[in-house]
């Protein structure tokens, strides 16, 4: 089997260490939106926004061994493995903001963590290895 150049996973890298830096940015250095507060929370806009950064991550991942020409089943077997340790990222960056001024540890922001890593699995299997 050929290697993929780590060239192709320079995006999720950089991305990992993006959702890394906006994790332990302290409460306080939020911005605040007072008038859409009672809307966003509404409609969980922060569980969506997990579920974005989340997915994103995963799905840089999966995205190289996807283009890559290895056999469908190791792709999917990739896939896989890619997205539960993507969710075990999210709970790690669960118990890394209990430490964090203002930040808590909360549960429905990792399954929220873990719905993004799930549906970039989803879309891989349809859209990637479909084609």
């Amino acid at each position: 089997m050929k290697q993929i150049p780590i060239k192709k996973f320079i995006p999720g890298i950089v991305w990992f260490f993006l959702v890394l830096v906006l994790i332990c940015f302290p409460q306080h250095n939020l911005p605040e939106l007072n008038e859409w507060s009672a809307f966003l929370e509404k409609i969980y806009f922060d569980k969506w926004v997990h579920a974005g950064m989340f997915g994103m991550l995963a799905f840089l991942f999966i995205f190289p061994f996807g283009k890559s020409t290895i056999p469908s089943t190791t792709k999917w077997k990739y896939f896989i493995w890619i997205s539960i340790i993507v969710s075990f990222w999210g709970l790690a960056t669960e118990f890394i903001q209990r430490i964090i001024p203002g930040r808590s540890f909360e549960l429905m922001d990792w399954a929220a963590d873990s719905f993004g890593a799930l549906m970039a699995l989803i879309i891989s299997k349809i859209f990637i290895l479909k084609n």
